[in-house]
């Protein structure tokens, strides 16, 4: 597995298993099929509602803790004072006394003093080594440039939405010259997109310029978007629940693109982006609370 060094030192694999929206009933057969089939990063977030059966795969997998990097994520709903409790209640679902990586879900523009509260209070949880290291997702350039002159920390991770159609180049950018690690989340765009409007609806999986690289090398499409993240120094997290497709995801290390087919790529951004805009993200629209332990 090829890792990834993060700006405080520590290593993380590049590719990990995500479960976004993977029922809790669900969870632990598809943490489980990933830690049989070799994964050692998981990325859940108290959002999903699934820490607990993250949990208790890792556990009845036998692979010792230490093997496996662990990442969850604060949600808007625990910002600011509560974020330290924050913390409590997913290390108490997932099971750990330390957490690999710890990130705030979003930014909350409507109320940035409360960003930063919580994200001072992860500056706490690192100085204590509660947790190993600390992050953001979905930070564009002015959450991040207001974040780091406010706070001593730099984030060692970006988690954004990334793949060929949306891919956000200037937050891209402004992360690697911080020494911020990009990481996707939809790294083979798992919601539908849309190059165009009307009738003209597909998928980034189904793009010619995207089957036709992967006939090239013997590899299925969404092989070549995580290749694609993977060439250009990003950490890649695909989410699926079927074991065959968790493995597929996992093959992706025995080919390399030319320059010529990451410029194909590189050249399908459309700038339609698949999740919720970041500016949107308020307490009112979007600030349920996560359950207690």
């Amino acid at each position: 597995m090829q890792t990834l060094t993060l700006n405080n030192g520590v290593e993380m694999p590049a590719l990990g298993l995500g479960v976004f929206q993977t029922p809790p009933d669900e969870t632990i057969a598809a943490v489980t099929a990933a830690l049989e089939l070799g994964y050692r990063h998981i990325d859940t977030a108290a959002a999903y509602g699934n820490e607990r059966e993250v949990g208790q795969a890792l556990r009845d997998s036998g692979v010792p803790r230490d093997e496996v990097f662990v990442e969850t994520k604060i949600w808007i709903s625990d910002y600011g004072y509560e974020t330290l409790h924050g913390f409590d209640k997913s290390a108490a679902k997932l099971g750990l006394d330390q957490i690999d990586l710890l990130i705030l879900h979003q930014a909350l523009p409507s109320d940035f003093d409360r960003t930063l509260d919580a994200y001072r209070a992860l500056e706490k949880l690192l100085a204590d080594g509660t947790v190993r290291a600390i992050g953001v997702s979905n930070f564009m350039t002015d959450h991040l440039a207001t974040l780091l002159d406010a706070t001593s920390v730099v984030p060692a991770v970006n988690q954004l939405e990334i793949h060929p159609y949306f891919q956000q180049r200037a937050v891209l950018d402004f992360d690697t010259d911080h020494g911020i690690l990009n990481q996707a989340w939809s790294p083979i765009g798992g919601i539908t997109f849309y190059p165009g409007y009307g009738e003209d609806r597909r998928s980034v999986l189904q793009d010619p310029a995207v089957t036709r690289i992967a006939e090239a090398h013997g590899k299925s499409p969404a092989q070549v978007l995580l290749r694609w993240g993977l060439q250009q120094g990003r950490s890649v997290i695909p989410k699926s629940t079927k074991r065959h497709r968790i493995a597929e995801n996992l093959d992706v290390f025995d080919f390399e693109l030319t320059a010529d087919e990451l410029s194909a790529l590189d050249a399908l951004e459309t700038g339609r982006r698949g999740g919720p805009e970041p500016e949107a993200v308020t307490l009112a629209a979007y600030g349920r609370a996560i359950p207690e332990a």
